[in-house]
């Protein structure tokens, strides 16, 4: 059976297995100790970027998932690229929660960049207050899309001690070297540089810019920290300055982890190099060890074809697309295609999201009305084959389009359980727990149509109509149901 997963060993520091076999209890009572012990999960599989394999995950807890995915440098409201990632790892996080795992979400805010000292004088407004408002917004966009807000978002601003400590210990490990007030990391300092993205460093070498002003020992040395008097900046032994992007990561997730290394790192495929290959080259050097037991990366977004990007001015903002369309139509869209594949976005794919939608909708909705009309109780048992069914694709490296055709499934049999005379008021229940719970981890906001004693009495009236086929009245009673929502 699927759902025998992998089992939990230690409760309290204590090795279960062990304690059994030492304590004096009948050979044949030992299983049954065992079972009312350990817990059995839903096996997931994901595909891992730095090995380029899918494997089967194993948490570095039992029962919990420590998951860090890089989050935005906040000088715009994102546009529904930004989105993507939102909604895959918040799709992520909820299957693990459905299949029992305590998650620990950690995405971060990027508050101190050139981008934003130019956007701030562009406003003429503090870079503080820029990106105050900015991060308010990406908050926003991140509920529309029915995306939770992660259980840590630290900023840069906030976590600068923490990142000049860390710097001046590679510069101790003589993993970064100092030139004129910048700090330089030394990729020579990892045996692997490259292992994430598949490159070799004599083939960046080959393509890497050399600039005849520059002090850097090596071209593909990456800055640590940038010595300026421009927009914000902190007192350091080297200069006053600020950090580069790629060491931010690193620190927050030591801080907000207590932990060299976690269970899950993620983020988009642009990030893989040079970010994240540069995040496992500092936490090598520094901490001799990978910072991460699995990489994930998103597929990019294209616009009906075409790459999205500022500089070709086909960006969509979340907000607009949210406004336009919905947050459930857009998190349905992103949804149907696997979260490592490339998406196209365009007229079509929203077309079919909200159609698929609509009939999802449709269904659930006449479901819990005849379930209120025959004053039958919801009950929270799920319809257990689809529940289970959904969740194995799910675990297939959230595989959501196949757990699509499960939602389609539950619906269709949801609809037949519906239409016919006598009506199973239990499987009914089942089929919409199951239904509800799938649209959870999917992110899709469904509320339940709850009928006032108004809707009970059209209802009845309606049925009254039909009944002597007064045709008329019947068609007044159902236009009256239909604008209050219940047909």
């Amino acid at each position: 059976m699927h759902l025998l997963g992998t089992l939990t060993e230690y409760v309290d520091g204590v090795n279960i297995n062990e304690w059994i076999y030492s304590i004096k209890v009948e050979p044949r009572d030992r299983a049954s100790l065992r079972d009312a012990f350990f817990i059995r999960r839903e096996k997931m599989k994901l595909f891992n970027s730095y090995t380029n394999k899918m494997e089967e995950f194993v948490p570095i807890e039992e029962g919990k998932v420590s998951m860090y995915v890089c989050g935005p440098t906040v000088y715009n409201r994102p546009h529904i690229g930004n989105g993507r990632p939102i909604i895959v790892y918040d799709t992520l996080k909820k299957t693990f929660e459905a299949l029992g795992y305590d998650v620990t979400y950690v995405s971060n805010f990027t508050d101190v960049d050139d981008k934003i000292i130019k956007k701030a004088k562009e406003e003429g407004i503090t870079e503080a207050e820029l990106t105050k408002k900015y991060i308010d917004g990406y908050n926003e966009d991140r509920r529309s899309l029915n995306a939770d807000i992660p259980d840590i978002t630290p900023k840069v601003t906030e976590t600068m001690d923490e990142i000049i400590a860390f710097i001046a210990d590679l510069v101790d490990k003589k993993a970064a070297y100092v030139v004129e007030g910048d700090v330089y990391f030394r990729v020579n300092a990892v045996e692997q540089y490259g292992a994430l993205s598949k490159q070799k460093i004599d083939d960046l070498m080959v393509g890497a810019r050399i600039d005849e002003n520059s002090l850097k020992e090596n071209p593909l040395d990456f800055t640590l920290w940038k010595k300026t008097d421009e927009g914000i900046n902190w007192d350091s032994p080297w200069s006053k300055g600020r950090p580069g992007w790629h060491t931010e990561c690193v620190v927050m997730i030591n801080k907000e982890f207590k932990s060299h290394r976690i269970d899950i790192h993620g983020g988009g495929m642009d990030l893989k190099f040079p970010h994240h290959e540069n995040e496992i080259a500092q936490s090598e050097a520094c901490y001799h060890t990978h910072i991460a037991n699995y990489w994930l990366h998103n597929g990019m977004l294209n616009l009906d074809g075409v790459k999205m990007s500022k500089s070709l001015g086909n960006t969509l903002l979340i907000k607009d697309m949210v406004n336009e369309i919905g947050g459930n139509v857009l998190r349905w869209a992103f949804l149907s295609a696997h979260y490592r594949a490339p998406l196209n976005f365009n007229d079509e794919v929203v077309n079919n999201a909200h159609s698929e939608l609509n009939k999802i909708m449709n269904s659930y909705k006449q479901a819990c009305v005849k379930m209120q009309l025959a004053h039958k109780e919801f009950g929270t048992e799920k319809h257990d084959k689809l529940w289970n069914s959904f969740l194995e694709e799910m675990s297939d490296d959230l595989n959501t389009p196949n757990a699509f055709s499960v939602v389609f499934e539950t619906v269709k049999q949801l609809n037949g359980a519906l239409r016919v005379c006598e009506i199973d008021y239990d499987t009914v229940s089942k089929l919409v727990a199951a239904l509800e719970g799938m649209m959870h981890v999917l992110g899709i906001h469904i509320d339940r149509t709850i009928l006032d004693e108004d809707s009970f009495e059209l209802y009845q009236k309606w049925n009254d109509a039909k009944a002597v086929k007064d045709f008329e009245k019947a068609d007044s009673y159902r236009q009256k149901l239909m604008e209050k929502g219940v047909l």
